[in-house]
């Protein structure tokens, strides 16, 4: 079993900047990690992927705005979220691993409005 802790949601004005990070309970430095969102009434949604050797992905939609990291001392995988706008209002979430191998941290609220 695998915990991981989202941090760093909240309200932000469009335009502005947020960063997110995931704390895992164990290890991750072999795993894809990435962040996915849904927002009220979608599916949730990839966000943003990273390899264990730091190669990433991302949605076409945040692709030049969000960007994801990893530290693998700290078993921490970060995303920075600029150029918010009101579309990227979703609840955020972490993912360690692939398949049936994976697991999904609580999640966290990013809202973006005026």
């Amino acid at each position: 079993q695998v915990h991981l802790v989202e941090s760093g949601g909240g309200l932000v004005q469009p335009g502005g900047s947020l960063r997110l990070s995931c704390l895992a309970s164990r290890s991750m430095s072999t795993y894809v990690m990435g962040w996915y969102r849904q927002a009220p009434g979608k599916q949730r949604e990839l966000v943003a992927t990273i390899t264990h050797d730091g190669m990433t992905t991302y949605a076409d939609s945040v692709k030049g705005r969000f960007s994801i990291s990893r530290d693998n001392v700290k078993n921490m995988v970060d995303l920075q979220m600029n150029s918010l706008k009101s579309e990227d209002t979703a609840v955020y979430y972490c993912k360690y691993g692939v398949g049936l191998t994976s697991y999904w941290g609580q999640g966290t609220q990013v809202t973006v409005s005026s």
